[in-house]
């Protein structure tokens, strides 16, 4: 069990079943004491791994595959526009207007994503990409087997 502090709340990271009696022990009594000066909240979330390395590399053999084979409505994009494309469509996220006209689409940050979202977004590349004609790079194929099974 890991646990980290800041003035105004604790982090237990839980990882065995058998840690779970103690931290909830001290959680009730930490609410207990802190329910004197008001309301507490208590938050349980389940952490998720961050996308790996490995993942990233593979991430733009695949975004380069789409920006030298797709014309996507008329226009040719880099493979950092492509993620941009991809990052959006795979959480539905919004084409808002640009502060000096046009439009942007707000993307989601892959830095900041679960290796199992990463998979999602490998996922959606492989199928856009197949439906447009894509022949795949050697490099974008490499480890697919193993981004399956990181899903499951």
């Amino acid at each position: 069990m890991n646990r980290s502090a800041s003035a105004n709340q604790v982090e237990y990271v839980i990882q065995h079943p058998g840690q779970l009696a103690p931290v909830m022990s001290q959680a009730m009594a930490m609410a207990g004491r802190g329910l004197r000066g008001g309301p507490v909240r208590v938050v349980l979330t389940r952490i998720e791994e961050k996308r790996t390395d490995s993942q990233n590399k593979k991430l733009w053999p695949m975004l380069s595959d789409l920006s030298t084979q797709v014309v996507w409505h008329g226009v040719k994009l880099a493979p950092h526009e492509w993620k941009d494309l991809a990052t959006a469509a795979l959480k539905r996220h919004r084409m808002v207007p640009g502060m000096d006209g046009g439009f942007v689409m707000v993307g989601l940050s892959t830095s900041r994503m679960s290796k199992r979202v990463f998979c999602d977004l490998i996922e959606c590349l492989y199928a856009f990409g197949t439906e447009q004609g894509v022949q795949w790079s050697e490099p974008a194929l490499a480890l697919y087997e193993e981004y399956k099974e990181a899903r499951q």
